[in-house]
């Protein structure tokens, strides 16, 4: 497994970036299962890649630093990608300034694809996060549901206008209001995920499959809960929402939701692709 810190200048965002990646390369495993290097090594390759974002005060760093993902990747051939988000939510600001949003749907993808044997394809596409990160999976998924076969949600602070009153009332995410507007202007706006799900629903879009995981004892468990209810009322396909007993917010909770997706969740090849 190869891992990459890749710094670049974002035109998006107008200033150098963080990205790490792991990505797939021949192994002593692969000897021993008669695939030899030049298997892994071929003009045209491509793998499979699951777009990580990481959750609060966190960075690009944190997948590599905390979970065995790059093991994971390793084991099942595909590559993924840690991007860095800063806190902003993974939203356009509403005031005019950085566009992390679109940095991570629409800049991203493209340099990355540009340099490195990412696939294109959507169905070869996941998008994954904890946290805010969670949060920020689920608006790319509800919002480009053409760029992603699969969603996977761990912990996901998912935004809706009854979330956000809670947390404005109590003081908290002084940050996040600055960027998305208050509650009263909220509704029926770009991060307005249970309202983008909707009309997602009610145009009959084709949408990703949505994996959810959260601990019992994790403090985002309710707004889990009440997303992954509204949604599967909407006719989501949701083969996995799992509660799993015991567990916080935690890296424990998410290492395991990382490994279970990979082994037995997500549509993994376990091969590269060629296109």
């Amino acid at each position: 497994m190869g891992i990459v810190r890749f710094n670049f200048n974002s035109e998006t965002l107008a200033q150098q970036v963080n990205v790490t990646l792991c990505l797939p390369t021949h192994s002593p495993m692969d000897t021993r299962n008669g695939a030899d290097a030049e298997h892994y090594y071929r003009p045209g390759l491509k793998y499979q890649t699951l777009w990580l974002l990481h959750g609060g005060s966190g960075d690009d760093s944190d997948y590599v630093t905390f979970s065995n993902i790059a093991r994971y990747a390793e084991e099942h051939k595909v590559a993924v990608v840690c991007p860095a988000d800063y806190n902003q939510y993974y939203t356009n600001d509403i005031n005019g300034g950085a566009r992390y949003f679109d940095y991570i749907v629409e800049e991203l993808p493209t340099v990355l694809r540009g340099l490195f044997p990412l696939a294109w394809n959507r169905e070869d596409n996941f998008i994954g996060g904890l946290s805010m990160g969670g949060c920020g999976a689920f608006k790319c998924a509800i919002s480009r549901p053409d760029l992603y076969g699969s969603a996977l949600i761990m912990s996901g602070s998912i935004l809706s206008k009854a979330w956000l009153e809670n947390r404005y009332v109590s003081g908290a995410n002084r940050i996040l209001f600055s960027r998305l507007g208050l509650p009263e202007n909220f509704e029926n706006g770009p991060d307005d995920m249970w309202s983008l799900a909707r009309k997602q629903a009610e145009a009959g879009t084709v949408m990703p499959k949505f994996y959810m995981s959260v601990g019992s004892e994790d403090f985002t468990l309710n707004v889990m809960r009440e997303s992954y209810e509204y949604i599967r009322g909407l006719g989501y396909d949701i083969p996995v929402y799992e509660e799993v007993e015991g567990l916080r917010h935690e890296w424990k909770l998410w290492d395991r939701t990382l490994e279970k997706a990979l082994d037995e969740w997500l549509p993994v090849k376990n091969a590269p692709v060629y296109q």
